[in-house]
């Protein structure tokens, strides 16, 4: 694909980077490119070769947010019940999208620059891990659009910050530095600008080199525990732990540890 593409994905060592590829309209979510998205988790998640998804945006910006104007060819929006159950149908489209993100058994990074706004900050803080630049923003500025939160954010603000807190964020839909993002637990780690690229590389590189089954059931298991009891996660673990016991990979863990060397794991 050429740079006109909306979303230019290259791989490295286990390592997918996804770019947002809309700098003219600030990388907004057009419906085009919610569907390039959802396809790509969904590829990636069938791709042993591909360990660990990193989300960024072309020109110095994350994402401005949902962007659903119609594209050149398609019809202007109508307004009434028609329009609405057309409407209705499409936000649900993009659900799906969000949903195969959330669904992916293997770690996604996003790394923000600039804005992330709307559907863009839900589509950043849905990753495993947030990193952001000095200097990044974010807004849930849904209210401020009349709109409602979209992109999962009704589900992700609360687990992520705490009932109060998430009305607050999105009732006022004020802007958020990355530093108070980072002390709200919205953001992983703040880097200076020329640094935040590399800084996430390295870690992306750290995590295709780990058990990727492991990496699968730990994040999995950390997402469901707001919804569990203790006894239900303990159950859990045994039987995860059971079955990550019986892997390839924990054999050559094993094996690694007795030689003192480095692992080499094949997700199996």
């Amino acid at each position: 694909m050429g740079d006109s593409d909306p979303l230019l994905v290259s791989r490295d060592g286990g390592v997918v980077w996804a770019t947002l590829n809309r700098p003219e309209r600030r990388n907004a979510l057009s419906i085009t490119l919610f569907h390039r998205l959802r396809e790509l988790f969904e590829e990636v998640a069938g791709r042993p070769e591909d360990r660990v998804l990193v989300l960024q945006g072309a020109g110095g910006t994350f994402c401005s947010g949902g962007d659903l104007t119609p594209e050149p060819g398609e019809p202007l929006p109508r307004l009434g019940s028609v329009a609405a159950s057309a409407l209705t149908s499409l936000r649900r489209d993009v659900g799906r999208t969000a949903l195969a993100l959330h669904s992916l058994e293997k770690p996604t990074l996003a790394c923000v620059e600039g804005t992330a706004a709307g559907a863009g900050a839900n589509l950043a803080f849905g990753c495993d891990l947030t990193y952001a630049s000095r200097g990044a923003r974010f807004g849930e500025l849904f209210a401020q659009r009349g709109m409602t939160l979209d992109f999962g954010g009704s589900w992700l603000l609360p687990r992520l910050v705490g009932l109060k807190k998430a009305k607050e964020l999105a009732l006022f839909g004020d802007w958020l530095e990355a530093e108070e993002a980072a002390r709200l637990g919205l953001v992983n780690q703040v880097f200076e600008p020329e640094a935040l690229v590399e800084a996430v590389r390295e870690r992306a590189l750290r995590l295709a080199r780990k058990a990727p089954l492991a990496l699968s059931v730990i994040a999995k298991a950390l997402d469901r525990a707001g919804g569990c009891s203790l006894a239900d996660a303990l159950e859990n673990e045994a039987v995860a732990q059971a079955a990550l016991s019986s892997t390839q990979d924990f054999g050559e863990a094993m094996a690694a540890f007795a030689a003192r060397r480095e692992p080499r794991f094949r997700g199996s």
